[in-house]
């Protein structure tokens, strides 16, 4: 029909699965193994996103019946999410280790199916906010294990973030999107879900999070529980007297927050308080992956004393306090604490 528009389709369109290729092909002697664990991962990704978007219609929100390793009452859609997470990376025999929220310890990987990589993950991050539809998110981060796949243990899983090889998260709100961070001089790149063939296509090329930005993220309900440079930077960025007051949002769901920041710059803070002198956020699925992608993305991640991805973990599940994001605005925190300190 004359004059009738038609969405026109890019037919070079780049995938995140030929975005990891090409990146494959560029590393001399590259196994494809971490490929072939990315795109299992995206798998489970898109299963995730897809049960997401029908939860209540399947009745996969409301309680399990039971908790999980933090005390915390797991949801139906935890469990979903978790099983297709575990599934997913295991038949990708590319993985010897998994690092999971919801499992008490390591799940080691099958003798027959065993890779060389550790996979630490959050299969379903801010699952608290389901029922009242706020986005929610996966998060991860890939390490080469260097002990012989025939003897990997859980000790094998406590390696510093410094060490990760490739980390991100999947953001599910308006859309689903992947953020992804390869490191080797790759970049953050942002990949969006396309419903229509079920791929997901870059669309955010080369994050980089602003110098400086003008939004602070905490759960001000907690200020009563706070050392006394968090309350003060608090302070500091809402009176006009230190420059122009920042603006606050706290969605509540860590990935959904970390991208926000990530996207418009500020910071994201989730201090240790008198009840949680360690912190909320865990080290191994939460603190050390958002670090990395941070970081890559030209940002800062600290514990308030030392880099995020330099904490030694002692076990799966620690703990740590977390400040993330802008270079400028962290920085003026840690120097806040510093001065108190001393």
């Amino acid at each position: 029909m004359a004059g009738a528009q038609t969405d026109v389709f890019d037919s070079n369109c780049m995938t995140l699965t030929r975005f990891v290729l090409a990146k494959q092909k560029s590393v001399p002697h590259a196994s494809g193994d971490l490929t072939q664990l990315l795109t299992s991962i995206q798998t489970a990704v898109k299963a995730v996103s897809s049960a997401v978007r029908k939860a209540g219609i399947a009745h996969l929100h409301g309680f399990a019946g039971s908790t999980n390793v933090q005390g915390e009452e797991v949801k139906k859609l935890d469990i979903l999410s978790n099983e297709l997470f575990i599934n997913m990376i295991e038949s990708s025999f590319t993985s010897c280790l998994l690092v999971s929220e919801e499992n008490p310890t390591a799940i080691e990987v099958e003798m027959d199916k065993r890779g060389k990589y550790i996979v630490c993950f959050d299969p379903l991050d801010g699952s608290s906010n389901i029922d009242c539809l706020v986005s929610i998110g996966s998060i991860f981060a890939i390490y080469k294990s260097e002990t012989p796949k025939e003897k990997v243990t859980e000790k094998d899983a406590l390696v510093r973030g410094n060490q990760i090889v490739a980390a991100g998260y999947a953001l599910y709100g308006s859309a689903t999107m992947m953020v992804l961070a390869l490191g080797a001089g790759s970049g953050v790149n942002g990949f969006m879900l396309d419903p229509a063939i079920g791929e997901f296509i870059l669309t955010d090329p080369n994050i980089r999070i602003p110098k400086r930005g003008k939004i602070y993220s905490i759960n001000e309900g907690y200020s009563y529980l706070w050392d006394p440079p968090i309350a003060e930077y608090i302070r500091r960025k809402k009176d006009p007297k230190h420059g122009k007051p920042y603006g606050a949002r706290y969605v509540g769901s860590m990935v959904a927050d970390v991208h926000r920041t990530l996207k418009y710059g500020g910071i994201f803070m989730y201090p240790a308080t008198k009840d949680a002198p360690n912190g909320k956020l865990r080290l191994m699925y939460e603190g050390n992956p958002m670090a990395y992608v941070l970081h890559e993305a030209g940002g800062i991640a600290s514990n308030g004393d030392i880099d995020i991805l330099d904490i030694q973990p002692t076990s799966i599940h620690q703990r740590t306090p977390v400040f993330l994001g802008s270079k400028e605005d962290v920085t003026e925190l840690l120097q806040l604490i510093k001065s108190f300190i001393l």
